[in-house]
């Protein structure tokens, strides 16, 4: 028996421009031409204005958990080899919110309000590379 495929991103023509990004290692959000809002995750069309007229800018990369849960049990198919894993809800100092994993030293400790920073995790086997986040080094 083969173990469950994990389900990957499928790019859509208005998503390619950030998946290719991070297959390059850098953190870009959608900007609307239109009225300046940032967006993320890349839509079609502005939730502001509507407007079809969107663009991508470089993100620093960091920002601050805003919530997060750690899956020790039950997960679904083809994360089990990830177990534990935590999911968080990221505010990008962009202010916008993405959803990722905290992954690395610490991640089963982080905390509401703690500092991240972004990392890519390339898929195996694939030209997927994932958008995750570490615990911020002190300084």
């Amino acid at each position: 028996m083969t173990a469950p495929v994990r389900p990957l991103p499928q790019p859509s023509a208005w998503s390619a421009p950030f998946w290719q990004a991070a297959r390059e290692n850098r953190l870009v959000i959608q900007r609307c031409n239109a009225c300046d809002e940032k967006i993320m995750f890349p839509r079609r069309y502005c939730p502001s204005c509507l407007s079809d007229d969107l663009g991508y800018v470089a993100a620093k990369g960091t920002g601050e958990i805003y919530t997060l849960t750690t899956q020790m049990a039950g997960p679904p198919s083809g994360f089990e080899d990830l177990l534990p894993y935590v999911i968080a809800v990221i505010r990008l100092d962009e202010d916008v919110q993405m959803m990722s994993n905290i992954i690395g030293p610490g991640a089963l400790s982080a905390r509401i309000g703690d500092r991240v920073q972004v990392d890519f995790h390339p898929v195996p086997g694939t030209d997927t590379v994932l958008p995750v986040f570490r615990l911020a080094e002190e300084d």
